[in-house]
C-alpha cells in the first residue's frame, strides 16, 4: 500500500472533457461548462511537438486527469518497465490532479493485444492487481485510481462480485476508484442484471471521478442485446438516468464526457457537458 505520497487531489465537481486536438481553439477561448480536461497518457509520451506543447499550455489553464489505456494491469507478467518509466516521466513535468487506469489486461509473452480484456474475479487475480498497483503507485509518487470495466461476458470461475472485487483491491492498496457509469449500463445488459443494485452495491466513498460516453447497439447469436462501449456516440438517456440515481448516493462528483471515436464539432460536446452541469445542479452539494 502507498503510505507515505498524497492521495489523489480532487478534481472539480464540475464536467470534464477528453481533450482531441479539433477543439484546442474552443477549450481556450470559451470552455463555456468545462472545468477539466482528460488526456490519455499514451499520446503524451513523446520527446516533444505540437501534442506536448499544446498539453503544457491547457495544464496552465485546466486541472489535467491523466488516464492510461497501456499499462495491462490486469495481465499475468509484470508491469512494463519501459511503460512505467514513460508514464513515471509524464506524470514528474506535468503533475496532473489524478491518474488512472483500467481494470483489465492487453498484453501477454510480450505481444500488447489492442484492446481492454475481462478478468476473472478470483484471489489469484485480486492479488496480482494489488501488486501491480503497489509498484504503479510507488513509482508515479502518488495515488491513481482503477476503473471499472465494461463487459461481454462472465467467467464461471469468479468468486467476487465486482463492486466487492473493486472495494477490496481499494481497500488493499489505498487507490482510489473511476466509476464509468456507462460501463455499468453497458455491462448490466449484457450480463442480464441491474444496474442500479450494481450502484447500490458500489463503494462509492472511494470514486474520485465518474466517466459518461457513448455504446453501440448490436445483438449476439442467440438475437439478445449486446451493447458496444464505443466511446463514438451521444450519452443515452437511461445512463443519464443512471447517473441521476448515482449522484443521489454519492454527492457531486467530477464528470468526464468521454467521445472518443467519431468526434464531434465543439458543439456537439460542450452540450452533453452542459447536461452533466445540469445533472450535478440537482445534487444537494
Amino acid at each position: 500500500m502507498l503510505d507515505d505520497a498524497p492521495r489523489f487531489e480532487k478534481l472539480p465537481s464540475r464536467p470534464g472533457v477528453g481533450f482531441k486536438p479539433q477543439h484546442y481553439a474552443d477549450l481556450t477561448q470559451s470552455p463555456g461548462d468545462v472545468g477539466w480536461l482528460e488526456v490519455h497518457a499514451e499520446n503524451y509520451m513523446g520527446a516533444g511537438g505540437r501534442p506536448l506543447a499544446q498539453l503544457r499550455h491547457l495544464a496552465e489553464q485546466f486541472p489535467i486527469s491523466v488516464h492510461g489505456v497501456g499499462l495491462s494491469i490486469g495481465g499475468e507478467g509484470p508491469l512494463d518497465p519501459e511503460h512505467l518509466s514513460r508514464l513515471e516521466h509524464l506524470v514528474g513535468w506535468l503533475n496532473p490532479t489524478v491518474f488512472s487506469e483500467h481494470l483489465a489486461w492487453s498484453t501477454h509473452d510480450g505481444a500488447f493485444l489492442n484492446d481492454l480484456l475481462p478478468l476473472p474475479y478470483t484471489q489469484a487475480t485480486l492479488d496480482r492487481i494489488s501488486d501491480h498497483i503497489d509498484v504503479l503507485q510507488n513509482a508515479i509518487g502518488r495515488q491513481m485510481m482503477l476503473e471499472n470495466p465494461s463487459s461481454y461476458l462472465a467467467f464461471a470461475e469468479s468468486t467476487w462480485s465486482e463492486p466487492d472485487f473493486l472495494r477490496e483491491i481499494a481497500t488493499r492498496t489505498g487507490c482510489g476508484l473511476l466509476l464509468d457509469v456507462n460501463n455499468v449500463f453497458v455491462s448490466a445488459t449484457n450480463l442480464n442484471y441491474d444496474p442500479r443494485t450494481y450502484i447500490n452495491e458500489y463503494p462509492l466513498d472511494k470514486v474520485g471521478e465518474i466517466h459518461l460516453g457513448g455504446h453501440h447497439e448490436d445483438a449476439d447469436d442467440h438475437g439478445q442485446p449486446l451493447l458496444i462501449d464505443s466511446h463514438g456516440a451521444a450519452v443515452v438517456d437511461p445512463v443519464w438516468a443512471l447517473l441521476d440515481h448515482t449522484l443521489a448516493l454519492s454527492g457531486p462528483r467530477p464528470i468526464l464526457i468521454e467521445w472518443d471515436n467519431d468526434v464531434p464539432d465543439w458543439s456537439v460536446l460542450h452540450a452533453e457537458a452542459t447536461r452533466a452541469t445540469n445533472a450535478l445542479k440537482k445534487v444537494p452539494a
